[in-house]
């Protein structure tokens, strides 16, 4: 199936490891032969970004930490002077401390609030803001979401808020920059074990129940999330945006 990818460009924010969504994004949309930019948040992640783009000929690792303004109007100047035009952005980033998901919501921290918030929601609309004037052909913005913004999850915690927000962002910037053909959408996927939810408390719990209720019966994979994205990054997906698509073996139709 020809996807109309080869040759265009894309930024990926949030490849941690092998085991992480964004990298199974990354690996799909670099197959489809587009031209990869990865991120990496600092000086000490450099050379971990480095020996993952080894696997994805062509790609180029760049470094931003994106709670940092700077950093991020640094990095698609960059962008521009490598690429030009830029056709999609894929935002994987999340973060609240580690205290934050333990225990009840009630005990969350006014600072703890005020980073997850920032890092998990108000980026994505830094980089969208960054990212559009380099969209000058249209194109496709995608985040990664989790089922706790609608529903209560136990230890998500302050997480759960600011998918929630990130959603609703999600929303708004699809409404700001659709007469610029550019597309916004979330994806929201089962619970992986990644390097960011192991951090939650009970994670295997999570697992567990996903796998005994979920229409499919399992837990859903990487590479499954990876497909949608590159569906989202592709013309394929061309009259959806402000959406959240579910990739969760069908756990979110469930009641009980």
């Amino acid at each position: 199936m020809v996807l109309g990818l080869d040759g265009k460009a894309a930024v990926v924010f949030g490849v941690a490891n092998k085991r992480s969504i964004a990298w199974a994004i990354a690996k799909q949309l670099h197959g489809a032969g587009m031209r990869m930019a990865i991120t990496y948040q600092n000086e000490r992640l450099a050379q971990e970004a480095a020996d993952l783009i080894a696997e994805l000929p062509g790609a180029e690792s760049f470094q931003c930490d994106v709670s940092r303004d700077e950093e991020i109007d640094h990095l698609f100047t960059q962008l521009r002077e490598k690429y030009g035009t830029l056709h999609t952005v894929v935002h994987s980033v999340a973060f609240a401390p580690a205290n934050e998901l333990r225990g009840e919501f009630v005990q969350t921290t006014r600072e703890g609030f005020r980073i997850a918030l920032d890092v998990s929601c108000y980026s994505l609309v830094a980089v969208s803001r960054a990212a559009a004037p380099l969209m000058s052909l249209g194109g496709s913005i995608m985040t990664l979401t989790y089922y706790g913004a609608e529903k209560v999850v136990p230890n998500y915690n302050v997480m759960g808020v600011a998918k929630a927000a990130l959603e609703a962002a999600v929303r708004y910037l699809a409404a700001d920059l659709g007469k610029q053909n550019i597309r916004v959408n979330a994806i929201s996927a089962g619970p992986i074990k990644t390097l960011a939810a192991r951090g939650i408390g009970n994670l295997g719990d999570m697992l567990k129940a996903h796998a005994d209720r979920a229409p499919l019966r399992r837990n859903v994979e990487q590479d499954e999330v990876g497909s949608t994205g590159l569906f989202l990054a592709s013309d394929m997906s061309r009259g959806i945006t402000g959406d959240t698509i579910y990739v969760d073996c069908g756990y979110n139709i469930m009641g009980f």
